[in-house]
């Protein structure tokens, strides 16, 4: 550390408060964006804000990695993200007019739920007891089960290998980057080639995620404020979308 460092107790870079800030004005943008121009709308400005969209989902994935490392209570940090799972699933369907109950295969549910099973894969990787043959097929259930999710198993199993890596950035920027490109050629391969091409700019987020300093921030309750205005904001597009006559109240 520097000497200014050493005087002020702090360090040169953004801390996780900082990035997250980035993360949730990121994440309204392309919600928003969205609601307004639904659909892949190949406008150029409209695909200007979808890209400062996709800094979001790494944001998040990086910190669920985090989380896990420094959470005192694994069980707690677990059921408190299948929560906020159950709770976003609603608010994810309702601001984008989908059935509460899954009648798909892509995009049924919010990405929370993918993140809360990666943190159950993280317990399981590290778990020296489980043999490998079970490991391997608890890992392919659990990818079925997030599959229908927003970002699919990619949200899942990234995080994983961001958190097997942790320490050792070059190796998180290639995991990023491998398990992005895979859901960018389904995207490509399957539905909007536009799109797919899209969710590489997911990559804009290594410049933010690089200047992590590994400190919190001042401000303790920012985890929860994390938590709570995803769905929050989600209802209240929702809302809006309902009251700009996009469909109605229950999907």
């Amino acid at each position: 550390m520097s000497e200014a460092e050493l005087q002020t107790g702090k360090r040169k870079g953004l801390n996780s408060n900082q990035i997250k800030t980035i993360a949730i004005i990121a994440m309204t943008i392309d919600h928003v964006t969205w609601l307004l121009f639904p659909g892949c709308q190949k406008i150029w400005w409209v695909m200007g804000l979808h890209v400062i969209g996709r800094l979001t989902a790494p944001i998040m994935w990086f910190f669920i990695a985090e989380g896990f490392h420094y959470t005192r209570n694994v069980k707690k940090y677990i059921l408190r993200l299948f929560a906020f799972a159950i709770i976003s699933h609603f608010a994810y369907n309702f601001a984008g007019g989908i059935p509460f109950v899954p009648n798909g295969w892509f995009n049924m549910t919010s990405v929370m739920w993918p993140l809360a099973w990666s943190v159950v894969l993280m317990v399981i990787f590290t778990e020296d007891k489980l043999p490998q043959w079970l490991k391997i097929i608890l890992v392919v259930i659990i990818c079925l089960i997030t599959f229908p999710a927003d970002w699919s198993t990619v949200a899942a199993m990234c995080p994983v290998y961001l958190y097997l890596h942790r320490g050792d950035f070059k190796k998180q920027s290639i995991t990023l980057f491998v398990w992005t490109l895979m859901y960018a050629i389904v995207y490509v391969l399957f539905m909007d080639k536009v799109y797919g091409i899209l969710q590489m700019f997911t990559l804009l987020s290594l410049f933010f995620l690089k200047q992590y300093n590994g400190e919190r921030g001042e401000w303790k309750d920012m985890k929860w404020f994390f938590y709570l205005y995803y769905p929050a904001h989600l209802f209240v597009i929702g809302f809006i979308r309902v009251m700009m006559g996009n469909g109605s109240i229950f999907p």
